[in-house]
């Protein structure tokens, strides 16, 4: 192969993974031979070339093949200074890494690899879902601030707070604005290194580091990076060494002020057995809720969403009402309500009808029966006095003690909020208490969330883990 053919597989290998993985991962290989259907790379260090063989060897192998030069396996080997870079220096024991594959069609290679999200298997840096942008992030009062926040970290400016921890339950959105910061960044900084992968991943680097004695090169990858995202952070609570390891690193790009953005489930103080020195750390930026979505907001989505559609599912017919209908009934998260939207396109386009509420009905019943779950006083009852670690027979019986009388207000606050008991029957399961006493409860909680954050947070953690 000649050094023009390897340029324009470089050349293709761009369009593939990216600029910035292409800058970071690509452009640093060095080919040094090709024969017998085996590829020669030289990389910079073992991990390097362990990382490239686990993310982007099929797209090389499938660029070579198209350029010509069929390829059944692909090697790494580490250069050195004490030899010419056309004399590879072997790493003793074992190759460092080889992979062996059946030789692909032409045809599997032209078909460009859908990107990986956080979560799906090995790590590829920024490689992120192309429909997570900011322009298809729809905005309301429950969200607002956190889209503004991520707008500011992807201008790339100067930092101005670090982290930028996001917060909230399931299908909120913290996901489409982590891949909106990086996307936003991607085009805007192209120079930038921006890292994006699950707290997970980060645990198996670690722990895969550890095990190959090749720990320096994890500290240096990681801390090499310009922007680094950090996805459920709170998978890493309770693992000692791999917390250690995420200070360290955490306190090094602090120091270079690299920006750092984290999501999580729920806020830095409410995170179970994550080090005290981590939580403080996490809590020192800007900490933003991902509030659960309201009514207005998900009718925004939705139309948002028909949009997108009507265009792939063209000459279809929705009535009028069905949209309301649906944000009414649908709550509990983002993605279940997107979902019952593509199902009921794909459902009208197969048998041919006109999208109504009878539909809707039919089509739709499994999660319109789940949106129906009943929320008892007893469930709150339990999961409050989980939360605030009291026992349950404390939340109802005569003790006045202010560690048991705030969750017992909270508790009778939900029950308000979440279920259609009216204040004499909460008083009841409440150990029998008078409704006015449930009254005066619910008013207090609601004066305190006015002014104490960390309540107000509370209950919202609440009402989600209630929901979900």
């Amino acid at each position: 192969m000649t050094d023009d053919t390897w340029g324009q597989v470089r050349e293709e290998l761009i369009k593939r993974v990216g600029k910035n993985n292409y800058k970071t991962w690509i452009e640093p290989l060095r080919l040094s031979g090709l024969k017998n259907g085996v590829a020669l790379f030289e990389v910079p260090t073992s991990f390097f070339g362990d990382w490239v063989s686990r993310n982007f060897v099929d797209q090389i192998r499938g660029q070579l093949s198209l350029a010509g030069s069929p390829v059944d396996r692909v090697e790494f080997t580490v250069a050195t200074a004490q030899k010419p870079m056309a004399e590879p220096a072997r790493v003793a024991a074992k190759p460092l890494v080889a992979r062996e594959a059946p030789r692909r069609s032409m045809a599997s290679h032209s078909v460009p690899m859908r990107p990986r999200i956080t979560g799906e298997g090995d790590i590829s840096g920024a490689q992120l879902e192309p429909r997570f942008t900011f322009e298809s992030f729809v905005v309301g009062k429950p969200n607002e601030l956190a889209y503004a926040a991520a707008r500011r970290v992807a201008e790339g400016g100067p930092v101005a707070y670090n982290p930028l921890f996001l917060y909230g339950g399931v299908g909120l959105g913290k996901t489409h604005l982590m891949h909106a910061i990086a996307h936003e960044l991607q085009q805007s900084r192209p120079d930038l290194h921006v890292l994006y992968l699950s707290a997970e991943q980060f645990m198996y680097r670690f722990v895969q580091a550890l095990r190959d004695k090749q720990i320096m090169d994890f500290k240096e990858l990681f801390r090499s990076v310009d922007v680094l995202m950090v996805d459920d952070v709170q998978f890493i609570a309770g693992k000692d060494s791999t917390q250690e390891e995420f200070f360290h690193t955490f306190n090094a790009l602090v120091d270079q002020n690299k920006q750092i953005v984290i999501s999580a489930d729920r806020a830095p103080g409410e995170i179970k057995d994550l080090e005290e020195r981590i939580r403080s750390r996490l809590q020192c930026g800007l900490v933003v809720d991902l509030h659960p979505t309201d009514y207005e907001l998900r009718l925004g989505i939705l139309q948002a969403k028909v949009d997108h559609y009507r265009n792939q599912y063209r000459g279809l017919v929705m009535a009028s009402g069905v949209l309301e209908f649906l944000a009414h009934r649908i709550t509990t998260n983002v993605r279940v309500l997107e979902g019952a939207l593509m199902r009921l396109f794909a459902f009208a386009s197969l048998v041919g009808r006109e999208i109504n509420l009878d539909l809707v009905q039919e089509c739709l019943s499994d999660i319109l029966r789940a949106s129906d779950k009943r929320v008892t006083i007893e469930e709150i009852q339990r999961k409050v006095a989980e939360h605030y670690n009291v026992r349950l027979a404390d939340m109802i019986g005569p003790k006045r003690l202010r560690t048991i009388a705030r969750p017992r207000q909270v508790a009778m606050y939900l029950a308000k909020q979440m279920t259609q008991r009216s204040l004499p029957e909460i008083g009841r399961r409440f150990g029998g208490r008078d409704h006015t006493t449930i009254m005066h409860g619910i008013r207090k909680i609601e004066e305190l969330m006015v002014a104490d954050n960390q309540l107000a947070d509370d209950v919202q953690l609440l009402k989600r883990l209630l929901q979900n």
